[in-house]
């Protein structure tokens, strides 16, 4: 290898490295913000589902009762603090990708088998098992088991790809989410479909996963910052858009935002070569 070249792959994994760390901090400060959030939504009642029901938790994924919800906010932020330090980064993540995706499974999952065919049934179930894989990848390979790998990452391409399918089913629908002043919106609909469905797929045969990782993360940084924060803070004037439901999807985005991005951690320097 060259000076120049050895010098240039020197710099990318330097470049890698921030990036992967910038991406930790964000992901652990959404857990925090998602477990804040729970944690707040505990007592919240949803009227929609008639006087007769009880205060129930708003926050998806959370059994409805709201002493389990003060639980699980608690667990959601002692998660997001531990991932910030080396020295706790390792249980953390596999604690909160463990529960994650047993809150997936058993909450959503029969509610998601019985209408499959359900956008939101499929988001709500697949939203989880993405955040609890990335948690799971996190810490790298050489410190939790290459079973564990392989089973977040095709859990995480798995999700991936069905969003991408999501965007087709309903091109029009999605295209109604991207703000006014940014044209073509079914062309960015279908656009966003095939991203997710590349990143996935390469995500899960292990093919330029990296920058899968890292391109995607972009995507949903833009996201963050041009659509999901704009409209809970009421600059787009739509209704209801700073509602409990608006704020988890604001916190998701930036959860997936980041995992993505501290993904590149999770692979060993070989496979990065």
């Amino acid at each position: 290898m060259s000076p120049a070249t050895s010098i240039q792959a020197t710099e990318v994994k330097r470049e890698s490295a921030s990036i992967a760390a910038l991406g930790r901090v964000i992901f652990a400060l959404a857990i925090i913000a998602i477990g804040i959030e729970t944690f707040v939504c505990a007592r919240v009642v949803d009227h929609s589902l008639g006087p007769e029901h009880d205060i129930i938790p708003v926050i998806p994924w959370v059994p409805a009762m709201p002493w389990l919800a003060y639980l699980f906010g608690a667990i959601w932020v002692a998660c997001g603090i531990g991932l910030l330090t080396n020295r706790t980064v390792r249980p953390a993540a596999l604690a909160l990708g463990s529960l994650m995706i047993l809150c997936a499974l058993v909450l959503e999952g029969p509610k998601a088998a019985v209408n499959f065919g359900s956008g939101n049934l499929r988001t709500v179930l697949f939203e989880p098992l993405a955040i609890g894989s990335l948690a799971w990848l996190l810490p790298g390979e050489d410190v939790i088991p290459k079973w564990l790998v392989h089973v977040g990452r095709w859990l995480l391409a798995i999700s991936l790809v069905v969003f991408g399918l999501d965007h087709f089913l309903a091109l029009e629908f999605v295209g109604t989410l991207i703000p006014d002043w940014i044209p073509w919106h079914v062309f960015w609909s279908g656009f966003f479909g095939v991203a997710f469905i590349a990143a996935g797929l390469g995500i899960g045969l292990n093919l330029l996963q990296r920058w899968a990782a890292t391109g995607l993360g972009l995507m949903f940084g833009i996201w963050v910052i041009t659509l999901h924060l704009p409209r809970v803070l009421g600059l787009y004037h739509i209704p209801n858009a700073s509602s409990p439901n608006g704020w988890s999807s604001l916190f998701i985005a930036t959860a997936m935002w980041g995992g993505l991005w501290a993904m590149p951690r999770s692979r060993s320097p070989r496979q990065n070569t």
